[in-house]
């Protein structure tokens, strides 16, 4: 599908009305200095995904090889305690279990030299690039939750859009850890719709905050 093109989802599939009412159990909230132990607990000692710490999208490939595992994490850390919000942690009672990156797309510098994610257009577009849920959480429907959330934390900060950036596995099965940027039904049953895909496996996916401003 080109870039000029879209394609809707003309309503949320009734398969997954289940994980939507089940967003009820979480409680997500934006990482702060205050909750940067609560993300170190659910990313672990190695720092989820081959020790990204949810860094991949935010540096250039050279950068991010250059900087190693603990350069990331410090990287992150700087980042929390100097007032950014990088993302929402999502919590089962007390215990950190989802996390989500969310901000604007300027955010995730990675993108800029993408031929496959580039913009598909001028609006000042947010984005949702990944996800990490913990073992014991997974197929629960979290990653809807977190999706939902990521929405209203968008629209809040006056966000007219929401992106993401999921595999399309056509049916095969992969590993959690290989979907960290999620999976389209994820993102159709949280209201996403598809706005480009220029290649097979890596559609665009947008929900609309706002409504788009018209022209003339």
């Amino acid at each position: 599908m080109s870039a000029g093109r879209t394609k809707r989802a003309d309503a949320t599939p009734r398969r997954v009305t289940a994980p939507l009412r089940a967003a009820a159990r979480w409680r997500i909230e934006p990482l702060t200095p205050g909750r940067w132990d609560d993300f170190v607990t659910l990313f672990g000692p190695k720092g989820a995904c081959a020790g990204c710490w949810c860094t991949w999208a935010r540096m250039p490939a050279a950068e991010w090889r250059e900087r190693g595992p603990g350069g990331r994490r410090a990287a992150m850390r700087r980042l929390v305690h100097a007032g950014g919000t990088p993302g929402l942690i999502a919590y089962g009672g007390a215990t950190p279990v989802g996390w989500i990156a969310v901000g604007p797309r300027a955010h995730f510098r990675r993108y800029e030299s993408s031929r496959l994610l580039a913009p598909v257009d001028e609006r000042a577009v947010w984005s949702a690039p990944c996800f990490f849920v913990a073992r014991t959480h997974r197929g629960r429907g979290l990653t809807v939750a977190l999706l939902e959330a990521a929405a209203r934390w968008a629209a809040k900060h006056g966000a007219p859009c929401l992106e993401g950036y999921p595999v399309d596995t056509r049916g095969g099965r992969q590993a959690a850890v290989f979907v960290w940027t999620g999976l389209p039904q994820t993102f159709l049953a949280a209201r996403f719709h598809e706005v480009a895909r220029r290649s097979p496996a890596r559609p665009i996916m947008r929900r609309e905050l706002r409504a788009p401003a018209r022209r003339g």
